[in-house]
């Protein structure tokens, strides 16, 4: 039987909806994908970029407690997550930005 994604540590009902909406029914396959793709399938499936987020899934595998993630790993995370959201925003990649540059409407610069 499969282990309910809230078994993992940090991981609360919202963050559980949210990865199976994007695909990761249960604890296996989020520690099979791990942090990163699971953060960036979330993404992909509509949830909202956020940093805090993102660390807390990551001290959650490790099992340990969301706060714990400090100085240079904290800072090497959010370098991480900068990336995974700006691939996961690639407009090559999304087709909502792909439709809305092709109606005129992409990025300003």
């Amino acid at each position: 039987m499969p282990t309910p994604l809230t078994d993992i540590r940090n991981i609360g009902p919202a963050m559980a909806e949210d990865l199976q909406r994007a695909g990761i029914p249960d604890a296996e396959t989020l520690r099979r994908a791990g942090p990163d793709a699971a953060y960036a399938a979330m993404l992909r499936a509509g949830s909202r970029p956020h940093f805090i987020a993102y660390y807390v899934l990551h001290m959650g595998l490790q099992g340990r407690p969301w706060n714990d993630c400090q100085g240079e790993e904290k800072a090497a995370l959010r370098r991480r997550f900068d990336q995974i959201k700006a691939d996961s925003f690639d407009p090559d990649r999304s087709e909502f930005e792909k439709l809305m540059n092709e109606l005129g409407v992409g990025a300003r610069r």
